[in-house]
């Protein structure tokens, strides 16, 4: 698939979460938080099965399960942390005064401080390279 399908595709899945939300938080609508959140589902499962695929490639050419595991513990540890945030968001809009607020934004958390610690590394290394 070409970047440009990719992008459509994740930009569909996004409209339609957005479509599901505003019907959610319509006060006619009393559907679970989990259903809503149904197109993020499957885009994470999407996101698994490509990341899945990626592994089982690179597994080919490789020797080691650690030079593998070094190339996507990345990838494997941001769609975890997306669905355990996804998780948990749902689990406390669902049922409130359950689940403290530090406790639910937690994983979220934890993925944006791993993005900006990838993004760091791979732009500290794109200047290495260019100097």
């Amino acid at each position: 698939m070409t970047l440009a399908h990719r992008a459509l595709f994740t930009w569909f899945i996004v409209l339609v979460f957005l479509i599901l939300l505003c019907l959610r938080l319509d006060p006619r609508t009393t559907w679970n938080w989990f259903v809503t959140f149904t197109p993020l589902w499957f885009f994470d499962c999407i996101l698994i099965i490509y990341v899945l695929i990626k592994f089982i490639r690179k597994w080919r050419n490789l020797n080691r399960l650690t030079d593998l595991l070094s190339l996507y513990k990345w990838n494997i540890v941001g769609v975890w942390l997306t669905i355990t945030s996804q998780v948990m968001i749902c689990i406390t809009l669902e049922y409130p005064q359950q689940i403290p607020i530090y406790v639910t934004m937690a994983p979220l958390m934890l993925l944006l401080c791993t993005a900006i610690v990838y993004v760091g590394g791979k732009l500290r290394k794109r200047e290495s390279w260019l100097h």
